[in-house]
């Protein structure tokens, strides 16, 4: 029986293992403190054999009674340990895809079954670059381990339990501030197409002074922008940010780990009564290497070759984040949104857009203008604006964007010279009032100001 030959390969790993406990890796013992671990007893382990390897997965035998999906496994290759991940079990073999993608692993090699991912974050992370199995990537020395031991995939807190979305978050930029304000808790997307300035804008926002921990997901980014984005972008703010790395180069199982471990960290500052800024980018790549992953492991494709497990993964990474239970304090998100093509209509696109309680939209043709940051007034909103705008409030923007619809609804017209003055009041007051709020929304990424834009659009609006 199957099962049968897993528990003598068991055994005769469990008495491998428990006669030379020395030749354990530092790598390996690292990782176990980053896990949950499947032991026993000191030194016993439960181990299987590679037994078959392919382009994308490798198969297992020996850990099919044991494993479960998602579990981390070491592989012995060389005298080193490479990690692998579990994607598929079946009676008689485990399959699992490597954390490394020219892993060089060969039939025979050992595997032991370290268990699900997870970390034990510590306030004293705050400053550092992590990896997304929450390991040094920075130059600063070995990271202080906390008390408790988080799983990156964890249940959201119960709908009931949690805290009302009450609180505006000041964020400084004068067009999200007026015109699409923001709650302490919500979630938003930051929508646009390569190069239209989602990194800047996030860089920005990295500066909102109402919250006391950022933490920042590089998911997939190019790894020549990464000490620039940290650097230079951030500069100054970097000791209140954890920064969680994975560049393109890295495994889908490892970059899909990335946000997961980023929002364990936030999760951690939350129960701590902190209000964090959690930022992702993007969550478009994000949704890639689940795809990847899931493509591995045999789900079909169902939506533009994107599985059905990809939709899911990001509403339950997202559902994590917003206000905490009582004593607790509130997760914000900033996630970017890549759109491919400026197809805002994509699937990852419309799904997000779904979950999310609110999006900002960045517009190309108005970043060809020089107005920065390019966002669309027409196309953004938030979903929890009515909750922070007074009346006065509330009819002052409403009627800006009525003005601004009526502007770009004619432009047309006026390109062709159709328009003439003191045919239409209403256009008059639009062709004079747009120009001159464009301006005003005008702000450079080093400006963030205190002053209340509502009132600035309100003298504006004044004949």
């Amino acid at each position: 029986m199957p099962f049968a030959r897993s528990a003598a390969e068991r055994v005769r790993a469990e008495q491998t293992a428990a006669s030379k406990p020395q030749r354990l890796s530092r790598r390996l013992s690292a990782l176990e403190e980053l896990t949950v671990s499947y032991s026993t007893a000191a030194g016993v382990r439960i181990c299987g054999t590679v037994c078959e390897v392919g382009g994308n997965e490798i198969r297992i035998k020996g850990l099919s009674a044991f494993a479960h999906i998602g579990d981390l496994i070491t592989i012995g290759v060389g005298g080193r340990e490479q990690l692998a991940e579990v994607i598929h079990l079946d009676p008689h073999v485990t399959s699992a895809i490597p954390h490394q993608k020219q892993a060089n692993i060969s039939l025979g090699a050992r595997a032991t079954l370290l268990g699900l991912p997870a970390i034990r974050p510590d306030k004293s992370w705050l400053g550092r670059v992590v990896d997304p199995l929450g390991q040094a990537l920075d130059d600063r020395g070995e990271l202080s381990l906390g008390r408790e031991r988080l799983l990156l995939d964890r249940e959201p807190p119960r709908a009931l339990t949690r805290n009302r979305v009450t609180s505006k978050l000041k964020t400084g930029i004068k067009t999200i501030d007026a015109f699409m304000p923001i709650c302490n808790g919500q979630r938003l997307g930051i929508f646009a197409g390569s190069g239209v300035g989602k990194s800047t804008l996030l860089a920005m926002l990295s500066a909102v002074p109402d919250v006391s921990v950022v933490v920042l997901a590089l998911v997939g980014e190019r790894g020549r922008e990464v000490r620039e984005f940290l650097e230079d972008v951030l500069s100054s703010r970097r000791e209140r940010v954890v920064s969680v790395v994975a560049t393109g180069d890295a495994s889908p199982a490892v970059r899909r780990l990335a946000p997961k471990t980023a929002m364990t960290i936030a999760e951690f500052f939350r129960s701590q009564g902190h209000n964090v800024l959690l930022m992702i980018d993007s969550i478009t790549r994000f949704a890639h290497a689940q795809r990847e992953y899931a493509l591995t492991s045999g789900e079909p494709p169902v939506a533009r070759g994107y599985p059905p497990s990809v939709f899911a993964e990001i509403a339950r990474l997202l559902e994590r984040s917003g206000p905490g239970p009582a004593g607790e304090g509130d997760i914000t998100v900033f996630s970017t949104v890549l759109v491919d093509g400026d197809d805002h209509n994509d699937p990852v696109s419309d799904a997000v857009r779904g979950i999310l309680d609110g999006h900002i939209v960045l517009d190309r043709k108005i970043a060809a203008m020089g107005r920065w940051p390019a966002i669309d007034l027409l196309s953004s909103l938030s979903r929890l604006a009515d909750k922070v705008w007074s009346p006065h409030e509330e009819v002052a923007v409403r009627s800006a964007r009525a003005l601004v619809a009526k502007y770009e609804d004619t432009r047309d017209l006026r390109l062709i010279g159709g328009y003439q003055p003191g045919t239409d009041p209403e256009l008059d007051k639009a062709v004079a009032f747009a120009p001159r709020l464009y301006e005003y929304l005008k702000q450079r990424p080093a400006e963030i100001v205190s002053e209340d834009p509502i009132k600035g659009i309100s003298s504006l609006l004044k004949p």
